[in-house]
């Protein structure tokens, strides 16, 4: 056994405190240290392990090095299509078990994912169940194939042809966006069609194919696993021995031999798509991931376009209000990278227009290349990103996911001191020579999506072949049954400790001091639930402005001081409160707050500001007719809530509402909400409560004033059922949402309707989405929430279905409901409700942001400050008794509403013939 032990250095950083020179003198951070080990399997496995006790949590991310990459022409989508069949069980894995054990055991993520060059598994559950993911992982590894048939491969196929329906056929752009890849990428490289491959070519998968695959890429001699976390090594190795070291290896993997050709003449496309507004696509191929020039690429990204401090949010967003957003990005990849830009045309505004415009912009960086200051805020702020990513375990950008992507690109975990040198050394003339050389007119491709019809390439769905008789493996007799948890570490839920300063301000604070990261959100209970019913959409448009200018900065001043700092900074408004968010380092987190201060306390609501954020808003209202599912929620809840309640409107309002608002009512909706007593500073990370202390004390001890509360409405009482469709042309999907006015969070039950619901449709593995996505095929997923809110939020079934399934969908999800009224959960379902809700509590503090919001809902929702320590024996109480009687009370499907947003002319005969109710045909307005 090959073994070496690598230590992730720490590094140090530049980041500029804020002031008016923005080029002031800059104060170095120093980086986390990481330690970590990594060693090899006589097999060819390779494992990273790092040790981390600060919640008894573990991450199992274990990365296949096979992607589109390795695919052959005619089989694009495969390797996705693989990674599907990976969760439909192995000799010792129950079908559709895999995902259920992990959430029952308390898996706080869990997922699959496939890019262009990769394809990993990943799990982050409590510590003590690390060796069932162990077990789970090497039983599929190894021993895949013995459950591997026909049934499966049909049922996959139709929910990944869902998926391509959902994410790229009725989703706004989806397909402009692969028409860039066609002509980015040629015909027949890997990189030409999208991860998720064409209908054809999913459809003509076959069963021999996925075992010749698995048996040539899916051994442990292609692979490398990361497990960070509450472990012990020493006793981690001997497990991984256990479940991987038997393993046989697999066969060589051949190379890949692909070069990408590049691109001589500038290539343009127009492409018609079911959109409000036309989108200007520009691409170019640039220097694959890690290489020189790649770290160019994302200076000059972020300089271009990604954040508000960037060039051409300035000038096309903000200046001269011709795009709607404009967002620059690399996609850095192994066979070539692509640095995208994608601009989203205003109104009247043409794709020519936009195009223009953007060229003018990458014309004179190329000229003159950016300043000091712009490359100095982008390093800032890519580097804080990267640290902030480092608080998550496992999970994308998480210790164990980036130790795996330095591991498959480079072959070395310990890159990272490495990685973000290249960031550190890039300077202004490097990134000008990039764009002089790289992104050129005679390099680039230009797609325009524009309003028009959408082209869909579907193929019919295949008749089953005959099942074939699935090869014979052999496995040891101890791996026929699943491991038993380990003893579990002590589950203490992190308490804050809190403090009031004399204005009324409450301030929470839970300490994390792994990393230099800190997360704080200002809360104020004025959120859409204080609108006036004439006036929806007032929270939302209020917190929009706060951050668009203040009494000391512009809007553009305080995104430039937040990029040099290295911070993020957000506003918002829900149904129960606004927000003002910033997650920064600590070296730089008294400038943080002072920025959060004045946007929060000091809103200019500057008349010019206003009329432009106004109008992104109209705009936005536009764009929400795009997305179906958007559009099936939106009528769902004016059905629900009638024209009164403002629970009944979207956080953005109504265009008649956001024409008529005017400053005198931003200003008094912010006056009567942004008062301390009506608020709490909410804090969590790398800071003491005496260095807290100090903080909101400089920076919230003068805010004065009292808020003024409106009293919520009572919704309407439920009346009979309803249907409702909303016609959508020719759309390959019908976008579904059931429900009914539910309860609010101050209920009595909130913690047995969590438990029911968890297994109704609040699991991958729950009742609906099996019933919907694995034993039909109708469905990517499904799913049921109650939105517990202030006052009553809605209970609601959500799923886009294909449309030819429309109303067998519909009745199953009643069929679903009425068994949950019916009957009493199995002892293993009502195990595993509760197991997963309360053992996955732990990730709900994971990082400094999730545990800021965790910690927020106490004082939203008035919870004592132990209540998250208590919450667990709380769920472990709950009995099949109240189950069944909470689905009784609050289940009543005779009284739900049901919106189809789909092709009415294909889905309204179907679902006529299921007599729920009065069918009705609506608009979105």
């Amino acid at each position: 056994m090959n073994k070496f032990v690598y230590v992730l250095l720490g590094f140090c950083m530049v980041f500029a405190a804020p002031s008016d020179d923005l080029s002031a003198a800059a104060a170095p951070i120093t980086a986390p240290k990481l330690e970590f080990e990594k060693y090899q399997l006589p097999n060819g496995l390779e494992v990273i392990l790092v040790e981390d006790h600060r919640l008894p949590l573990v991450a199992v991310n274990l990365w296949y090095h096979v992607g589109p990459a390795n695919e052959r022409p005619g089989r694009t989508g495969f390797a996705h299509l693989f990674e599907h069949m990976m969760f439909q069980g192995s000799k010792n894995v129950p079908d559709d078990a895999f995902i259920a054990m992990l959430e029952g055991a308390g898996a706080s993520d869990l997922n699959g994912t496939t890019g262009f060059d990769r394809t990993n598994y990943f799990e982050t559950l409590p510590s003590n169940q690390l060796e069932l993911a162990l077990w789970l992982e090497s039983d599929r590894m190894g021993f895949l194939l013995e459950k591997l048939d026909q049934e499966k491969l049909s049922n996959q196929r139709d929910v990944v042809r869902n998926e391509r329906r959902q994410s790229r056929e009725n989703a706004p752009y989806g397909l402009v966006e692969e028409a860039l890849n066609h002509q980015v990428y040629p015909k027949g490289h890997p990189y030409h069609a999208s991860v998720i491959g064409s209908h054809a070519d999913i459809e003509a998968v076959r069963l021999s194919d996925v075992r010749e695959f698995f048996k040539q890429y899916y051994g442990p001699n292609n692979a490398s696993i990361a497990i960070v976390g509450d472990i012990d090594k020493s006793k981690v190795r001997a497990l991984v021995q256990k479940y991987f070291g038997p393993l046989q290896a697999g066969p060589q993997v051949p190379r890949i031999d692909v070069k990408t050709p590049p691109i001589t003449a500038e290539k343009r496309l127009t492409v018609t798509d079911k959109v409000e507004l036309p989108r200007v696509y520009m691409a170019w191929l640039t220097a694959p991931i890690y290489k020189p020039g790649d770290a160019e690429a994302d200076l000059t990204a972020e300089i271009l376009g990604g954040s508000k401090a960037s060039r051409l949010y300035e000038k096309l967003v903000y200046e001269q209000q011709i795009a709607q957003d404009v967002s620059v990005y690399q996609q850095s990849l192994m066979l070539g990278s692509m640095f995208n830009i994608e601009a989203t045309a205003k109104p009247g505004v043409t794709p020519e227009a936009l195009e223009k415009a953007i060229n003018i912009e990458l014309a004179a960086f190329r000229d003159k290349g950016p300043t000091q200051a712009e490359v100095d805020r982008a390093r800032n702020t890519i580097v804080a990103q990267v640290v902030r990513g480092l608080e998550t375990l496992g999970g994308f950008g998480g210790v164990a996911d980036r130790l795996n992507q330095y591991n498959h690109f480079l072959g070395d975990p310990g890159y990272l001191a490495r990685d973000l040198e290249r960031y550190q050394d890039a300077t202004p003339a490097a990134l000008r020579k990039f764009a002089a050389g790289d992104l050129t007119d005679n390099k680039r491709v230009v797609v325009y999506g524009v309003p028009g019809e959408k082209t869909v390439v579907d193929v019919p769905r295949t008749v089953n072949e005959p099942a074939a008789t699935p090869p014979a493996t052999t496995a040891a007799d101890w791996r026929a049954q699943p491991p038993g948890a380990a003893a579990a570490s002590t589950l203490a839920l992190p308490q804050p400790q809190r403090f009031m300063l004399p204005n009324g301000l409450a301030v929470y604070l839970l300490e994390q001091h792994k990393l230099p990261v800190v997360a704080a959100n200002l809360i104020v209970l004025g959120g859409s639930d204080q609108n006036p019913a004439a006036k929806p959409g007032l929270a939302g448009f209020t917190a929009d402005m706060l951050d668009e200018g203040t009494t000391k900065l512009s809007t553009l001043q305080i995104a430039q001081q937040l990029a040099q700092l290295g911070a993020q900074l957000g506003t918002s408004a829900n149904n129960d409160y606004a927000s003002v968010a910033v997650r920064t380092i600590k070296s730089t987190v008294d400038d943080t707050f002072a920025l959060l201060a004045d946007v929060a306390l000091r809103p200019a609501f500057d008349a010019r500001e206003l009329e432009r954020v106004r109008n992104s808003r109209l705009t936005q209202y536009l764009q929400q007719r795009d997305n179906p599912g958007v559009i099936s929620g939106r009528v769902l809840t004016k059905a629900l809530y009638g024209p009164r309640h403002p629970y009944g409107f979207p956080e953005l309002g109504t265009p008649e509402a956001l024409e008529a608002i005017s400053r005198d009512d931003l200003a008094g909706f912010w006056k009567s909400s942004f008062a301390p007593g009506n608020a709490a500073l909410i804090v969590s990370g790398d800071l003491s409560v005496a260095e807290l202390r100090t903080l909101a004390e400089k920076h919230f001890a003068a805010w004065q004033g009292k808020a003024t509360k409106v009293a919520l409405p009572a919704p309407p009482a439920s009346a009979e059922r309803r249907l409702l469709v909303v016609d959508r042309g020719a759309a390959p999907q019908t976008a579904l949402r059931i429900g009914a006015v539910g309860v609010s969070r101050s209920s009595a039950d909130y913690v047995p309707i969590e438990v029911m619901n968890t297994t109704l449709g609040g699991l991958f593995s729950s009742r609906i989405n099996m019933n919907l996505r694995e034993k039909n095929g109708y469905t990517y997923g499904a799913s049921s929430a109650f939105a517990f809110r202030r006052g009553p939020g809605p209970f609601q079934v959500g799923t886009n279905v294909r449309t030819d399934v429309t109303a067998p969908a519909v009745k199953e999800i009643f069929n679903e409901l009425e068994r949950m009224r019916a009957g009493p959960v199995s002892v293993e379902e009502l195990a595993t409700a509760k197991d997963s809700f309360s053992r996955s509590l732990p990730g709900q503090f994971e990082t400094s942001a999730a545990s800021a919001a965790t910690i927020g809902e106490l004082f939203v929702y008035d919870l004592p400050l132990d209540y998250y320590a208590q919450l667990p024996a709380r769920i472990q109480s709950v009995n099949a008794g109240d189950v069944a009687r909470v689905a009784q009370q609050y289940l009543q499907p005779e009284k739900m509403v049901v919106v189809a947003a789909g092709d009415a002319g294909k889905i309204l005969p179907g679902l006529e013939k299921l007599k729920l109710g009065k069918v009705e045909a609506v608009t979105l307005d």
